[in-house]
């Protein structure tokens, strides 16, 4: 139980300062040609880091399985060597 509660407690401190960072909520719509140019975001940065970071993971996921393929492939011809060296 004590445990818990520490967590807990751990938990709410440190998500304290960012939930009361956060900016007062607005009661209506604002088209955003009116919104103050901190609160605009430009897409294309986001757009080219999420394909550069979904990209990577693929090359990567690649590279895992280039190379566990070699793997199973240097573990058959081992076990190919050694299965026709006792059948002789």
């Amino acid at each position: 139980m004590p445990r818990r509660l520490l967590i807990a407690l751990l938990t709410l401190v440190l998500t304290a300062p960012a939930l009361l960072a956060q900016p007062p909520q607005q009661n209506e719509y604002v088209p955003i040609d009116q919104l103050p140019p901190q609160e605009t975001m430009p897409a294309a940065p986001l757009l080219i880091g999420a394909y550069i970071v979904v990209w990577l993971g693929l090359m990567g996921y690649l590279f895992w399985i280039w190379r566990r393929i070699a793997r199973v492939e240097t573990e058959m011809q081992a076990l190919q060597r050694r299965t026709s060296g006792n059948g002789r």
